[in-house]
Formats: C-alpha cells, structure tokens, sequence
C-alpha cells in the first residue's frame, strides 16, 4: 500500500547511506487537504520542510517567500527540484506522489537533488499506512 501520512510533525533524512552523515531537518507533515491548501500561505519563514502529500504540484500564490519546491515519487526518490519565486504555478510531475517544500536554497545545503531518496521519521500524529514512525528505507 502506498503512504498516507497525516497531519503532524517529524524529520526529513537526507543522506547517511554508505555510511555518510545523515542531515535531520524539522518536518511539519500536511497530509489532510485543509493542511495541504493552506501550505506555506501566509508565512514570512519556515524551520525546516513541509511534505506535502498527497501532491505532485504547488503554487505559491499569495506567498510572501521564494521556496524550494522537492517533487518525490512513491519511493521518496527526488525527481525534480525547483526554486519558485512568489506568484508561480508549478507544472504537475507525473509521477510525483509527494513534495517538500522549503524556504529556497535550504534543499542545496541539505543535499536534496534528483536521484537522492530521503526518508521521513514520523514524531507527531503519524502514518495511516506503510512504516510509522520508521525511516523511509
């Protein structure tokens, strides 16, 4: 089954295979579709990622930031990564199953780039399917 997470709190791993460094960063999850239309809406800055998901586009009308736009597919393999300045529609990634959003040029300094999988540990509400609380393998 796929993943479904709700709406909560966790980390994004980036990295730490073949022994490397994992870089942690704070992940707000928005897995409800009030959670997901409301994003970033409004904000002057975030600490950390948002995952959004399901989703495979964002906008970023009436936003106040330029952000990082991260498309992942069903494997939480990064497929695109893209820098929107405010008052942007993104086309839709067809085989995007969830985005990272993230204030822009935050992703470069994690390591967030085509081809890296990140991995998502759920610390608040959860998943409704696949591993809760685990690593994204």
């Amino acid at each position: 089954m796929g993943r479904r997470w709700r709406d909560g709190v966790g980390q994004l791993v980036v990295g730490g295979e073949a022994g490397g460094r994992a870089v942690r960063v704070p992940l707000e999850i928005a897995g409800s579709y009030r959670a997901r239309t409301q994003g970033l809406l409004g904000r002057d800055s975030l600490d950390g990622a948002m995952l959004l998901s399901p989703a495979n586009s964002v906008h970023t009308f009436r936003m106040r930031m330029p952000i990082d736009v991260a498309y992942l597919d069903r494997r939480l393999v990064v497929i695109a990564v893209r820098t929107m300045r405010p008052g942007r529609l993104g086309l839709p990634r067809a085989r995007s199953r969830h985005v990272l959003e993230a204030e822009a040029g935050a992703m470069a300094g994690w390591g967030v780039r085509v081809g890296v999988r990140v991995g998502v540990e759920v610390t608040g509400a959860g998943e409704t399917h696949g591993e809760a609380g685990a690593t994204s393998e």
